[in-house]
């Protein structure tokens, strides 16, 4: 009996792409997460605002840790493959090899990440045509996104832009690389590259914004063939492909979601049975997802299409099919996190004694931060610190790339303790602005009861705590942590066809 019931059980893969590392998981038909695996991949930054990758390293990436969660599983218990990515801008030539985005002519660096705000000027020229697309993205759009990127390219990489024979989302790079067909998910088309789901490609935009070269080749180049998450892509999984990645060759790959997007898709699901939450027999609109890690995203779906002002979407069938997605976020939260506390001239001492401790420096911090806050709650130590977080800029809802960042309430002192309380600043304004937001979507006509979290920062509970008592709802995680990681799996279930859909 048991080896009968063993040959039952059916595994999906799901591969995220973060912004410095790629993960793998083989996930089972409940959606608990089997096997786990990591590696990091490599980032560039020749100058400031620069953050370049490498395609090849990252597939590279994604084939190890894909053998290694799947080592020792009989390969025909293996049904489907999902990727999730950033949505970084992967440019390759006609015969799909790496093509430079540098004026070094580095090929291998053919990768602009997402976080990289090259395209300020082109970016301000988009949002000064004040095209109707642009509703569809809060009334401006981001530096972010692909459509300033490309005008970047064509502006100061002559010789790259005469070159290109494809323009890929890295999402969509991945189910490419899997099966050797270029379509395009409809996730990533929608949300950073203003297509839409009822029009497609919007020719004047384009026209408008001096890449009428695109339009020419019926956009060949960007994608003229547009599937939902979690649809198979061509025939599966490619012979070299599945020697690649240790899978059998044929298995279900499906159009892919955005990082963020998996994430959503992992958590806002969710059974709350049993817990006294307010959104139990609410409908899936009233939850509000947010992914943490370098930065965030705030996600929330709505039967019809609601515009908030400074906030991106609506998109339609962008993260749940048949739902209006609205994404508000913060540039830099991980990031900005990192960046704090490891600038601070207090911070040797730190690494010092959380390694002594055997603990992370985060949960050294939170356990010093409760060692000084007397009789109050943690909260109140800040009362004369206050960090204004947007030192990249401002996604939403002000949607202002200029803003910089500001810290008041400074003094003389140099020890941990400083340390600490400016760490606990810096988490309490991320946790304000996400309160910003989440006002902002409500004034549009919202109605958001709980927060759904995951991402790395989720795990981080004086993180979850301060989001819990500054936005004044109930904060969930998941059982499962690793939410992104099953968001990819779902997609892969999904095209293997054994679930009728997403839902």
């Amino acid at each position: 009996m048991p080896g009968e019931q063993q040959a039952a059980v059916k595994y999906y893969v799901g591969v995220d792409v973060g912004s410095g590392s790629v993960r793998a998981a083989l996930v089972d038909g409940f959606g608990t997460v089997v096997a786990h695996a990591e590696q990091p991949i490599q980032v560039w930054e020749p100058q400031p605002d620069h953050y370049e990758q490498s395609s090849a390293d990252i597939w590279a990436a994604c084939c190890s840790v894909t053998k290694e969660v799947v080592r020792g599983v009989d390969a025909s218990q293996i049904r489907g493959l999902g990727f999730d990515a950033t949505c970084s801008l992967v440019v390759v030539d006609k015969q799909f090899q790496p093509l430079a985005v540098n004026s070094e002519g580095q090929n291998h660096r053919n990768v602009i990440m997402w976080m990289d705000h090259r395209a300020a000027s082109q970016v301000e020229c988009i949002n000064a045509t004040q095209h109707r697309v642009l509703s569809y993205v809060g009334g401006a759009m981001s530096v972010e996104m692909q459509p300033p990127k490309l005008l970047w390219i064509k502006e100061n990489l002559p010789e790259s832009w005469e070159k290109v024979g494809y323009f890929f989302d890295l999402p969509d790079f991945l189910s490419w690389k899997a099966t050797g067909v270029t379509a395009r998910s409809l996730c990533t088309v929608v949300c950073k590259w203003t297509y839409t789901s009822d029009r497609g490609w919007d020719d004047s935009f384009w026209k408008m914004i001096g890449l009428e070269d695109l339009v020419k080749d019926k956009y060949e180049k960007i994608g003229n063939h547009v599937l939902s998450p979690g649809e198979a892509v061509g025939e599966g999984l490619t012979p070299g492909a599945a020697q690649d990645l240790g899978l059998p060759e044929g298995i279900a790959v499906a159009a892919s979601l955005i990082d963020a997007h998996a994430g959503g898709l992992g958590v806002i699901g969710a059974d709350v049975k049993g817990h006294n939450l307010p959104c139990e027999n609410q409908p899936i609109t009233s939850r509000v997802a947010m992914i943490c890690g370098t930065s965030s995203c705030h996600m929330g779906v709505s039967e019809t299409p609601i515009f908030v002002p400074g906030v991106w979407g609506p998109y339609f069938s962008a993260m749940v099919p048949g739902l209006w997605l609205n994404e508000g976020g913060q540039s830099a939260t991980g990031k900005l996190i990192d960046h704090v506390v490891r600038g601070h001239v207090a911070f040797p001492e730190l690494e010092a004694k959380a390694a002594a401790s055997a603990h992370s420096i985060y949960t050294y911090l939170n356990s010093h931060l409760d060692l000084i806050k007397k009789s109050l709650p943690v909260g109140f130590l800040t009362v004369d610190l206050h960090v204004w977080p947007d030192f990249h800029g401002n996604r939403s809802p002000l949607a202002d790339l200029t803003l910089k960042g500001m810290v008041v309430g400074l003094t003389l002192s140099r020890g941990l303790d400083e340390l600490a309380l400016i760490y606990l600043a810096t988490i309490q304004a991320i946790a304000l602005g996400t309160r910003h937001i989440l006002e902002t979507m409500q004034a549009a006509g919202h109605d958001i009861t709980t927060l759904f979290l995951c991402g790395g920062l989720s795990k981080n509970p004086l993180f979850v705590q301060m989001h819990a008592d500054i936005t004044g709802k109930p904060v969930v995680l998941s059982k499962e942590v690793e939410s992104v990681l099953v968001g990819a799996a779902i997609l892969g279930a999904c095209a293997s066809g054994d679930f009728a859909s997403i839902q």
